[in-house]
């Protein structure tokens, strides 16, 4: 699968609607995106089933400030609508294969008691 573009108005519709979206936080000017941009797309290739997203942040200003991206390329790994990984700096290939086998492993059920308990006691 292509990446696909995300903005304030689909992001919410995706991220629902599949089981693991990862958003790639980028510009057109900076350097290090534009280094990890194929990397990332000849990844996306190889996942059919995962939904490679990209959130241009100088034309997605209100969506950048909403998770609060102060470096780029930022990584974002979401699955059942849970933010399991963020991150800012590249990976190489073989670390995204491995962030992506390991976030294909996780026990979600487990996953979601922990963060649903962690929640609670903030809330406390």
């Amino acid at each position: 699968m292509a990446t696909t573009e995300l903005t304030k108005d689909n992001f919410r519709e995706i991220y629902e609607n599949n089981d693991i979206v990862i958003v790639d936080f980028w510009a057109s000017w900076c350097g290090p995106c534009m280094s990890f941009m194929p990397t990332y797309e000849k990844v996306s290739e190889d996942y059919p089933d995962i939904v490679f997203g990209k959130v241009d942040t100088e034309l997605e200003q209100e969506l950048a400030a909403h998770f609060s991206i102060r470096s780029i390329p930022t990584l974002m790994v979401i699955r059942e609508t849970y933010e399991l990984f963020f991150q800012p700096g590249a990976l190489g290939e073989d670390q995204l294969r491995e962030l992506i086998t390991k976030v294909k492993e996780l026990d979600m059920d487990e996953v979601k008691k922990k963060l649903d308990a962690e929640d609670k006691q903030q809330d406390s």
